[in-house]
């Protein structure tokens, strides 16, 4: 998976606030991330936390024949493994470019410096020696990630501890823990890497640019240097011209942060082995009461606490009244259906029970329309006896029907009318 790159309004707003001096974290030009550094509750295991960019190292060691060409040295070797965990642009099981460069430089930075004495690891000159393997493992990635990786590959060195060897004619025996004390490695110096990182082609610098504003560089300067200010290692990347004057600036502010985090490395290894020795606890059994394995790491905020109960009761009488509670997690509120098998029906009644209903319904529907019916007809034959008046003719017929309410009124105008149409038919008569 590629990561997502930035729009041109963060690329320009970054850019811009380089310009001005000022970054997003509000650090200055020259200022590195807070650090802190952890260690498991074995010997070689080291966490290192450059802001939030975390690292894992985990030193290691077997006896394995030497090489041919060096038959007297013991074997360094070094692994980086940047986990889709660190950041979504990592593929698992895939060896990146990334990864292929940062192993080249940690390489460099640490065997090539010759900071560990190797022909101390030797056992048996041409058959037995100790290799020396140290994995770092990227946590999470929010740039800067060499400069988290020396750091920790050098202290879990510093920090490891190989078994003791005892060797008897052409028996080679190695002894646990419990019977002799493991040995510390022999190391010369620690060399540590500084990242710069330049921008306008080389106008603007920062030391320990973050995954953001490392998208937007131009170039990037890597010095590995020691407390002695003797430089280990040198890389650039990038595509940019430097002067000499850019390089040796960058190397007295190198030479300043290298002994920095050395006296803070010194002072986590001293603190580590005077807890170990108090019989304290430590490494992973120290997080265990603190609960920091799975807690999200947030600085602590302060809060009034002085009138909560107060606020509180303001707040229960200015609130509404609360909803409904449904008594049953399954059965909602009736009016309210659920999808899916085994799930109760709640539209108010059951499915058998809506069946018997509607027979019943349609029942007293069909009895109320009959008795309707057979009042109707009653009424008409009461109506018929009482209300109607036939007046009869020898030529003509006509049939009124009177309500009982206006049966006067209409009695008088049927009589008139029917002396009117008598003497109408009289002079029909006499006319023939």
């Amino acid at each position: 998976m590629k990561d997502t790159p930035l729009s041109n309004c963060e690329r320009d707003f970054l850019l811009k606030a380089i310009e001005e001096k000022k970054r997003l974290d509000g650090r200055q030009t020259y200022d590195y991330r807070k650090m802190k550094i952890t260690f498991g509750t074995d010997y070689g295991c080291c966490f290192v936390d450059l802001g939030k960019t975390r690292v894992m190292a985990q030193v290691s060691c077997e006896l394995v024949t030497p090489k041919e060409s060096r038959p007297n040295e013991g074997i360094m070797f070094f692994n980086i493994e940047l986990s889709p965990m660190a950041s979504p642009a990592f593929e698992q099981g895939r060896q990146s470019e990334l990864s292929v460069k940062l192993n080249r430089q940690l390489e460099r930075c640490l065997r090539n410096s010759k900071c560990i004495d190797t022909e101390s690891l030797c056992v048996v000159s041409g058959e037995k020696v100790w290799q020396i393997r140290v994995d770092v493992h990227m946590l999470n990635h929010d740039g800067n990630l060499m400069d988290a990786a020396s750091i920790a590959a050098i202290t879990a060195l510093c920090h490891f501890r190989r078994p003791d060897v005892g060797i008897q004619g052409d028996e080679v025996t190695v002894y646990s823990p419990e019977e002799r004390d493991p040995i510390p490695l022999s190391i010369y110096h620690m060399p540590i890497s500084v990242s710069f990182s330049f921008f306008q082609q080389g106008t603007y610098l920062l030391v320990d640019p973050c995954e953001r504003e490392e998208r937007v560089m131009d170039g990037l300067l890597m010095i590995a240097m020691n407390k002695h200010r003797e430089i280990c290692s040198i890389q650039s990347s990038g595509g940019i011209m430097l002067l000499k004057e850019q390089v040796m600036r960058c190397s007295k502010i190198a030479s300043v942060k290298v002994s920095e985090i050395t006296e803070l490395l010194n002072k986590a290894l001293e603190n580590d082995k005077k807890a170990r020795k108090d019989g304290g606890r430590c490494g992973f059994a120290e997080s265990l009461p603190q609960e920091r394995i799975t807690a999200l790491k947030m600085n602590e905020t302060s809060v009034e606490m002085t009138d909560v109960r107060e606020r509180a009761n303001d707040i229960v009488q200015k609130a509404d009244a609360p909803p409904q509670k449904v008594p049953s997690l399954m059965v909602p509120v009736p009016g309210v259906g659920q999808i899916g098998q085994g799930l109760q029906n709640t539209w108010g009644l059951e499915e058998d029970d809506e069946e018997e209903a509607e027979e019943c319904d349609s029942g007293e529907e069909q009895e109320e329309t009959v008795t309707k019916m057979e009042e109707e007809q009653h009424q008409k034959e009461a109506s018929a006896e009482g209300d109607v008046v036939n007046i009869s003719d020898s030529e003509e017929e006509d049939v009124v029907i009177l309500h009982p309410e206006m049966q006067d009124k209409t009695l008088k105008k049927t009589g008139s009318s029917s002396h009117q149409k008598g003497a109408a038919a009289s002079k029909k008569r006499q006319k023939k």
